[in-house]
């Protein structure tokens, strides 16, 4: 399929190097998001109940254990970006004798002194949120310029070691210089900015170079409205905008509330629409990009399971506000079909919320909420008035209109993707079906791994619901039909019915092989009942099972607890081996065989020729039925020696008292020239294709 400039632009823009490790960098703190999050939810939870209880119980223990979380996770959330940026970055430029636990710390050093950690008025809060861009400056940097400088002094084999000290102590000697260096580069260029700019450190320019445009914006929602778009897209591209512009929230927009307060509490009227609350509750519900609107028109909308799985998974977290999973999950970062309406949701319910707050229809916020507090409690708590959560209603109900049409859109794009990656991954299975034979397709390191994996993963979803059975007669040369073969068959909700080599092969990566053919043993045994109605009260009824699964344990005590329900004696139901794996003829393989045959089952060996393997199965006398190999049927006229070695088969079986049937019977030609030398009983397109149940038609 071809793709367009646009693409072409997207998919180079998000494998460039600094994309790449930024994303990383954050998803690898997500879990410190999610944990500080719900610290913060547990502490601050809006019940009276509640709050009365974790500050009473064990003396206020649990609100105090939460507060530390918070403040272990939060208050020091710079700190963590930096070394996942730094490690991202490593593992990026992915060079094993460079020593990571260097960069790590080259990159510390560098943000703590760009953080401005030699000031007296030095604290916790230079190192939490408002530091996020700092940290990605410092993790990047640094890191980059300490693994130049690592480089350079070992090619020119300049190292310090210590003789007799282990390799990790030497190799962590040979860091100091490198390290020594680039805190000093950051160092001087900390200095020649403070010296330059007039200011304390690189972190006060960052944050007078975010604060000057907001200063040069004349009007308060003017100022709103670009604070919402640029978080908005520092988001979209990577950077956690919320973070990153949380000095100028409590800049512009944080006081807001206290002047609220200080109003009301000498008896006038709040007039500031703008606090942080206003932007918590009414524009970033869910987060950022208001994506519970996006959560819900998900689950609206969306015919995709991954992502409708995904929306499931992300619902709990995102009623708090918390949506890093949706967002690098989806993903959101990067993704162009998003970017409009991640931007323009926010910047609506801005709008509306602005309009709303100004015209009086709601009431002023006059009350201090954490942006955790979920949606409708929100509004309410805030404003001290039901219009509040009312307004939120409207915006979430506003939100999910615009992202909708988007969602659509997203299905019929990965819908059109994954056709054409199922399209290649087939063309691949079918031309190496062979070569996989004992190979984890699963986990191989490419893209048809990485579409093994999703279709495995859909298989074992569906093994109860969309797993079903076809079934092909078989038929003697008279025109008697003698029995039916039970054929696996499952319908993929995306591409249809799947090839079924395909389908055995992925149960049988992912380990569920043998749940997938005890189902199809049990569905065999429930669609008895009908088939002897279309097909004759005599047929016998063969289920395949592969060679690894039917010599286990687990496998003989399946059916010796069917057997014990219902015997199999007399049903004439024959196990039909298929060489997934060769049977290997020990002692609890003969055993497990025979048990078998004294429940009542047949056995039958698939695809016999006359190679080593085929001819070992007859040595025990434990199988009744031979099935000639399919391509020995194909060749019957194309290749002379095909005649001869199914003549010699028919003979020999004939001289054990087995039966042989022919697969792929398509012509009468085949049918006459089979029964020529031996062969009575035939499977194949000349008599009937497998069929369904509830498709299938008694035999004429």
């Amino acid at each position: 399929m071809a793709e367009s400039k646009e693409q072409s632009f997207i998919r180079r823009a998000k494998s460039l190097p600094f994309v790449l490790i930024i994303r990383s960098g954050l998803a690898n703190i997500i879990p410190i998001l999610i944990i500080g999050a719900f610290a913060l939810i547990l502490q601050t939870f809006p019940v009276g109940a509640y709050q009365r209880f974790i500050a009473r119980f064990a003396g206020g223990f649990p609100l105090t254990l939460f507060g530390t979380v918070f403040s272990a996770t939060f208050g020091v959330l710079s700190v963590y970006m930096t070394i996942s940026v730094s490690y991202a970055y490593m593992h990026h430029r992915s060079e094993p004798d460079v020593p990571v636990l260097g960069a790590i710390c080259a990159s510390l050093m560098s943000f703590f002194v760009l953080a401005g950690a030699y000031l007296p008025s030095f604290s916790l809060d230079s190192v939490g949120p408002k530091s996020m861009i700092l940290a990605i400056l410092a993790g990047i940097g640094a890191s980059a310029l300490y693994h130049a400088i690592y480089l350079v002094f070992r090619r020119r084999r300049i190292q310090l070691y210590s003789a007799g000290s282990d390799r990790e102590f030497n190799q962590m000697l040979g860091t100091i210089v490198p390290l020594a260096l680039t805190s000093v580069i950051f160092a001087v260029m900390n200095g020649a900015i403070v010296y330059a700019f007039r200011v304390d450190s690189f972190r006060s320019l960052l944050a007078a170079a975010f604060d000057r445009p907001f200063s040069a914006i004349v009007g308060g929602f003017w100022k709103g409205f670009f604070f919402v778009f640029l978080s908005s897209l520092l988001w979209f591209f990577g950077i956690h905008g919320s973070d990153a512009l949380e000095s100028v929230m409590q800049t512009w927009f944080a006081p807001g509330l206290a002047a609220n307060q200080a109003a009301v509490s000498i008896g006038a009227a709040p007039t500031n629409i703008l606090t942080k609350q206003f932007f918590d509750c009414f524009v970033l519900i869910g987060g950022c990009g208001t994506t519970l609107c996006l959560l819900i028109a998900i689950l609206l909308f969306s015919r995709d399971r991954a992502r409708r799985g995904l929306g499931l998974a992300a619902a709990f977290p995102m009623l708090f506000n918390i949506n890093e999973l949706m967002v690098f999950g989806l993903p959101i970062i990067f993704n162009p079909v998003l970017l409009f309406p991640f931007i323009a949701v926010p910047l609506a319910n801005y709008t509306v919320s602005y309009l709303a707050l100004s015209a009086g229809l709601v009431p002023m916020i006059t009350t201090e909420i954490e942006w955790t507090t979920p949606v409708l409690l929100g509004g309410y708590y805030a404003t001290g008035s039901l219009a509040g959560s009312a307004l939120q209603l409207v915006n979430v109900a506003l939100g999910i209109l615009i992202y909708s049409p988007f969602v659509r859109l997203m299905d019929r794009q990965t819908a059109e993707k994954h056709r054409a990656e199922y399209d290649s991954f087939m063309d691949y299975f079918r031309k190496s079906e062979q070569d996989l034979a004992g190979v984890r397709l699963i986990e191989q390191k490419s893209v048809y791994g990485e579409f093994a994996k999703a279709l495995c993963a859909d298989l074992e979803h569906d093994l109860d619901s969309s797993v079903v059975l076809a079934y092909q007669p078989q038929f003697r040369n008279d025109g008697q039909c003698v029995g039916v073969e039970a054929l696996l068959r499952w319908k993929h909700p995306s591409f249809g019915m799947l090839y079924p080599p395909v389908v055995v092969k992925l149960a049988e990566d992912g380990g569920f092989l043998p749940e997938l053919e005890e189902a199809v043993l049990l569905r065999a045994l429930t669609d008895r009942p009908l088939l002897l109605q279309r097909f004759g009260e005599g047929i016998k009824l063969s289920v395949n099972v592969t060679a690894t699964t039917v010599v286990t344990p687990r496998y003989l005590h399946f059916c010796q607890r069917l057997n014990a329900k219902d015997a199999f004696a007399g049903k004439n139901i024959c196990l039909e081996v298929t060489e997934q794996a060769a049977l290997s003829f020990d002692v609890k393989t003969v055993q497990a065989l025979r048990s078998f045959r004294e429940m009542g089952l047949q056995l039958a060996i698939d695809d016999f020729s006359m190679g080593q393997t085929s001819l070992n199965y007859l040595k025990e006398n434990l199988f009744d039925f031979i099935k000639l190999d399919g391509s020995l049927v194909k060749g019957l006229f194309s290749h002379q020696n095909c005649e001869e070695i199914i003549s010699s088969i028919t003979q020999l079986a004939a001289n054990l008292h087995l039966t042989v049937l022919a697969e792929y019977v398509e012509t009468e030609r085949q049918r006459d020239a089979l029964h020529k030398i031996g062969c009575d009983c035939y499977q194949g397109y000349l008599y009937s294709p497998a069929v369904f149940l509830a498709e299938a038609e008694a035999p004429k």
